[in-house]
């Protein structure tokens, strides 16, 4: 499979998501809209304020991400791959009178967005939906100006080896780690299935080297990292709260994006 089917199965996916009204593909509440830089941002990685900031939500389609951080006072252009999820995007805007900037496309291909446009780039979890993503990193540094902040977030690549249900009353790891070919579709049709892969998309698993050697590689240096919390102790057996108790599903990362001269260090160390 190309590519091309890759992105166009995806797209299939949210598109279906979106229609039938999934809980990533909801607006954000009037309570989080009333503080929306603490509801997105509650380490404190965008500083006190973001107003008149210029800021890429990519591959961030769905309402939420545009209203909330539109709120907060960014010029938001919000790109996704799935036309059904901006029109979410869309919708919202209008009902609020937002004004943003949508674009329908992959996110490693950001053609239409000039160089050092934005001072941030918001990236929620979506590098598992292509195969290679060092790309997807060095389009972020070309449209993100000297100094400008870059947070993601991952699938963790443990996540994506193990099980989604307990064996025995813990969880497996059940896919090579090195690999590159798609992870199978999930077995599993419980609520972990749901909330960890998403039922028709394909999915890759990426390696650590790829995910935070390859932000390093693309010219930004790291300066945070988290591992969101969804653990809870007293989850029941099998649960989403519960399989975080032994494997973390998320990684959220904050670089920043540095100079020419640093850039060319870089590669020239990722070649030596």
């Amino acid at each position: 499979m190309d590519q091309r089917e890759i992105l166009r199965q995806n797209r299939r996916v949210y598109d279906a998501m979106a229609a039938a009204d999934s809980p990533l593909c909801r607006p954000a509440k009037d309570e989080e809209l009333r503080d929306p830089l603490r509801t997105v941002d509650a380490a404190g990685w965008l500083g006190n304020s973001i107003k008149g900031r210029n800021l890429l939500c990519l591959a961030a389609g769905g309402g939420r991400q545009s209203s909330l951080y539109s709120a907060a006072g960014a010029n938001v252009t919000v790109v996704d791959i799935s036309g059904a999820m901006l029109e979410l995007d869309r919708q919202v805007a209008a009902e609020r009178g937002y004004s943003i900037r949508l674009f329908e496309t992959s996110m490693d291909q950001l053609s239409m967005l000039r160089d050092g446009e934005f001072d941030i780039v918001i990236h929620p979890v979506s590098t598992c939906y292509l195969p290679r993503i060092q790309t997807v990193f060095s389009e972020v540094a070309r449209v993100l100006r000297p100094d400008g902040i870059y947070v993601s977030q991952h699938k963790q690549p443990t996540s994506l080896q193990a099980t989604l249900d307990p064996v025995h009353g813990s969880y497996q790891l059940d896919h090579r780690y090195y690999r590159d070919t798609p992870i199978p579709a999930a077995q599993s049709t419980s609520s972990n299935s749901r909330r960890l892969r998403e039922s028709g998309a394909i999915e890759f698993l990426h390696r650590w080297e790829e995910i935070v050697g390859g932000i390093c590689r693309a010219g930004f240096v790291i300066e945070d990292l988290s591992e969101p919390m969804h653990a809870k102790n007293d989850a029941p057996s099998g649960t989403f709260a519960d399989r975080a108790n032994f494997i973390a599903p998320y990684v959220r990362i904050k670089a920043k994006r540095k100079g020419q001269a640093i850039r060319n260090t870089s590669l020239w160390l990722a070649q030596s």
